[in-house]
């Protein structure tokens, strides 16, 4: 059965002159059978030939596997290059140092959030020890979303900073968070 548009059956009209006997004109056929096959055919060819969008990834540098603990020498890093970011719901607990942490609190606000701390931490470090010379320790609590950890990425790339690290919470740090829940009244 094709599909068709217009056309005529060729008789005449009911209630016209019974003059001159004329032909009666014909309304042309367009048969859209070939019009549907073209539509399924472009439809096709379109997507089978475009490209899905690719997913974006960040790279993240991982360290090889150490066998054998001996062969390592840790290397001696002043404290004063290191701050140590505690990544939680929503908020970002930073300290600097290792003896008698003063533990601080901010978000991910682009003006006054962590990307300011981190931006102001690299100014200290570059006037005592150099550029590029700030480290940064990463440090995921059970409490944090995928969104948190993708959201510090972010703010690693956003300042280029170099040097950081992804590392697990001690339960000293986890303490220090909860004690400084407690005195500030945070939940």
């Amino acid at each position: 059965m094709a599909a068709e548009v217009g056309g005529d059956s060729g008789a005449p009209k009911k209630g016209k002159k019974q003059g001159k006997a004329r032909k009666p004109k014909k309304r042309p056929r367009i048969d859209m059978t070939p019009m549907v096959d073209l539509g399924f055919l472009l439809l096709t060819f379109f997507v089978l030939t475009t490209t899905m969008s690719t997913p974006n990834t960040m790279p993240v540098v991982v360290p090889p596997k150490i066998e054998k603990k001996e062969d390592v020498e840790i290397p001696k890093i002043a404290e004063g290059k290191v701050i140590t970011l505690l990544v939680g719901r929503g908020k970002v607990y930073y300290y600097t140092g290792v003896e008698n942490p003063e533990l601080r609190v901010t978000d991910f606000s682009p003006k006054t959030g962590v990307r300011k701390v981190l931006i102001d931490r690299r100014a200290e470090v570059e006037g005592r020890y150099g550029k590029d010379e700030m480290i940064v320790i990463i440090k995921m609590m059970e409490e944090a979303q995928y969104k948190d950890f993708v959201d510090i990425l972010d703010e690693m790339s956003i300042i280029q900073q170099k040097k950081y690290a992804l590392v697990d919470i001690t339960p000293e740090e986890k303490e220090l968070v909860e004690e400084y829940k407690k005195s500030t009244n945070l939940s």
